[in-house]
């Protein structure tokens, strides 16, 4: 069998050599007409030239985040603007503001001379930004009442808070940007984190400023005090004796043995008070409804210390002979 001619596309080691030549030639060449063209004057160029906005933090804070660069053309040596272009050793221009709550922005008309001083050797062509704009406010501190928070906690079974709930201290401090503060409501809700309350609370809780304003809004009091009083209130019922008022002879109930009976939650501290009274199950008729010759219970007397008071049944027939 005849053997097949492989040709090789291989590069000769002569020729290799003569390449290799020939691409330092172009690179030494290259580098050469860089290094010469880098040395020349009249370059033009724009850059994002970095700035530094500085004011008192003591008494002011920055909302926003602020411009960290102003856009600018340039003209100069090659190597000034190369190095400028890429942000070499460049040092921000700083910009000072005496009062930045006052306004919130600078005209960059205003600053070319002190940027063009700034930029030396290189010179200043222009600004192509109109404005720098910034959102600075006074730092500043309000009073607000602290609440509690009323998802962050749970009664138990028929337990009730009475009086008022007391914080101490009575007020808490927020100290932040002056147009934050003046968006917030007067009260601080407080967060109990407490589920099925059945006893009397006295606890001291941490101050936590919302996460959304935590970088911006501080809360100077670590801590504040709540206490408040529970009590229970129990579950009772009672048959009431039926009184009528202002009923003709020849109206009755359609049913004159009919049990009415209450039930009720009552505050555990009047249990006593409760067992002295007799309630009644009062039908005026004067107060019927004559469209269904129905007419309405309605118990007396009613303590303010009874609660979730219900009758059964509510609403009676009346017949008539």
């Amino acid at each position: 069998m005849p053997e097949t001619n492989k040709s090789s596309q291989r590069i000769s080691p002569k020729k290799l050599s003569n390449l290799k030549v020939v691409v330092l030639c172009i690179a030494a060449a290259t580098t050469f007409w860089i290094l010469n063209a880098l040395n020349k004057d009249d370059y033009n160029t724009i850059v994002d030239f970095p700035v530094d906005i500085l004011y008192d933090q003591n008494e002011f804070v920055a909302v926003a985040g602020l411009p960290k660069t102003l856009e600018i053309e340039i003209s100069g040596n090659g190597w000034d603007l190369l190095r400028k272009y890429f942000n070499f050793n460049n040092d921000a221009f700083p910009l000072e503001l005496n009062n930045p709550a006052a306004t919130n922005y600078i005209l960059t008309n205003d600053l070319k001379r002190s940027l063009g001083e700034f930029l030396s050797p290189t010179q200043l062509v222009s600004v192509l930004d109109d404005t720098l704009k910034f959102n600075i406010n006074k730092i500043e501190s309000i009073k607000v009442k602290p609440i509690l928070d009323s998802t962050s906690f749970s009664m138990g079974n028929n337990f009730r808070i009475i009086d008022e709930i007391t914080f101490s201290p009575e007020t808490i401090t927020l100290t932040g940007p002056s147009s934050i503060l003046d968006s917030l409501s007067t009260e601080f809700p407080v967060v109990l984190d407490e589920n099925r309350i059945n006893q009397s609370v006295d606890k001291e809780i941490s101050l936590e400023v919302p996460k959304d304003l935590s970088d911006l809004v501080q809360v100077q009091e670590e801590k504040v005090r709540v206490q408040f009083e529970v009590i229970e209130f129990l579950e009772g019922n009672k048959r009431l004796k039926i009184k009528k008022l202002n009923f003709p002879k020849s109206v009755s109930l359609e049913d004159e043995e009919l049990v009415i009976m209450m039930t009720y939650l009552v505050d555990e501290r009047k249990t006593s008070d409760l067992k002295e009274l007799e309630f009644e199950a009062v039908l005026n008729y004067y107060q019927r409804n004559k469209e269904d010759s129905t007419i309405t219970v309605q118990v007396k007397p009613m303590p303010d210390y009874l609660d979730q008071v219900q009758i059964d049944p509510p609403i009676l027939r009346l017949k008539y002979e």
